[in-house]
């Protein structure tokens, strides 16, 4: 008999206000269960649209059991498919990212258009239809430069998003971006841990020296009721750059899955860089002015963004393991600047760079802490915690929402 408590008796049976039971942040039936639950049902971001420049670029990613290849045909549309031959099941690009004119499968030499239409199977005898065997396509949609995936056969609306998210980042062109830079890191903790972390800026004047350089750890800046409750700087920005057609205020999905805000960098600094002077001397797409602050997006369960005027750094989380999380972050900039006479890539870099390692170590520690049997849930800071508050509050709805009672008394 499982005595182990399933993960929506865990749920059901949480502190509010509280970190979550040990077993949420690292069992492996919770973590089954948050594949299922979640990021086999969400959209979810994939990575910009400039990381496939061109006609047969690809990129690919590791979605729990599913390896997902999107790439750019030669109509200039992208596209999402599984990542698996339909002959006996190998990977077509076991790669990152790079360029193909065509999807070969390495195995047999099996070949597939950039729609994903097969082309060419050797010495399959009379009968064989090739219009049967295409590749499986993955829901996909690009926004303004975003792209995003669902692996489910019916994918959840979208329609919220989509306009706000365009309309926010049209100013800066992100879909004509060129990729400055991409790191790829493993985070040993649970991907909750990992979006809890970004969450708040309570630890950040603490780990964040270089980040705090440009952006205020005050949580005034980012909190949760939106426009009504912001601070007067904040006004003061959001009638600033909206008096330039740059949207700014508060945007959100009803339950805070996803959220668009503007808000303006410490002391008018016009970049994340260790001076506050701008990093890219050419500005993305119509961007008024230097010093616009940072668009903050982020979007439940994978991504959070900084949209600047002079660079775009866009950030995707995929679930490892338990504890272990791959975080990919790429830089985006005007895609005319030329690298050493427009921008210094290390001083382009470095701050999110050691930001990126910062959160890893922190993130490692607190997964450590966790795993003791003497671990046990701790109180959230309302004020400091407030979005850490609110996503755990999502993912526990979620899943609450989704673990059916059927599915209960199976467990």
């Amino acid at each position: 008999m499982n005595t182990t408590p399933s993960t929506a008796e865990l749920i059901a049976g949480r502190q509010p206000g509280h970190s979550l039971p040990r077993d949420l942040y690292c069992g492996e039936q919770t973590f089954r269960d948050d594949l299922e639950q979640i990021w086999y049902r969400e959209w979810l971001f994939a990575g910009p649209a400039s990381a496939l420049p061109k006609t047969g670029s690809y990129i690919t990613m590791q979605v729990g059991d599913y390896p997902v290849i999107l790439t750019r045909g030669a109509d200039g549309r992208i596209r999402a498919f599984h990542n698996v031959c339909r002959h006996r099941g190998q990977r077509l690009c076991s790669k990152a990212s790079g360029t193909n004119p065509k999807l070969v499968c390495p195995y047999h030499q099996w070949t597939y258009d950039l729609d994903g239409k097969l082309l060419y199977a050797r010495d399959m005898g009379e009968g064989f239809d090739a219009a049967k065997y295409g590749l499986k396509t993955v829901h996909c949609v690009d926004l303004g430069g975003m792209v995003f995936i669902c692996l489910a056969k019916v994918p959840p609306a979208i329609n919220d998003l989509a306009p706000q998210l365009m309309r926010y980042l049209a100013p800066t062109d992100l879909a004509k971006t060129k990729i400055a830079q991409v790191s790829t890191i493993i985070e040993n903790g649970n991907w909750k841990l990992v979006i809890e972390n970004n969450r708040e800026c309570y630890h950040c004047g603490g780990s964040h020296p270089s980040l705090c350089r440009t952006y205020s750890d005050d949580p005034s800046m980012t909190a949760m009721e939106g426009p009504h409750a912001a601070s007067p700087e904040i006004l003061a920005h959001w009638e600033r750059c909206e008096a330039a057609n740059l949207p700014s205020r508060f945007v959100n999905h009803p339950a805070m899955q996803w959220r668009l805000a503007r808000i303006p960098l410490l002391n008018h600094a016009e970049s994340y860089t260790l001076d506050g002077k701008k990093a890219v001397s050419r500005r993305l797409g119509q961007m008024p002015f230097d010093d616009a602050g940072s668009l903050l997006f982020f979007h439940y369960p994978n991504t959070w963004n900084h949209f600047l005027a002079d660079h775009s750094i866009v950030f995707r989380v995929l679930p490892v393991s338990p504890t272990e999380t791959q975080v990919t972050t790429w830089w985006l900039v005007h895609p005319d600047a030329v690298e050493g006479t427009d921008y210094d890539l290390e001083n382009l870099t470095h701050v999110w760079m050691h930001t990126n390692d910062e959160d890893r170590l922190v993130v490692e520690e607190n997964q450590a802490g966790i795993l003791s049997p003497a671990y046990e849930p701790g109180p959230y800071s309302p004020l400091q915690e407030e979005g850490v508050l609110q996503f755990v509050d999502w993912y526990c709805q979620t899943m609450a929402d989704r673990l059916t009672p059927t599915r209960i008394a199976a467990e």
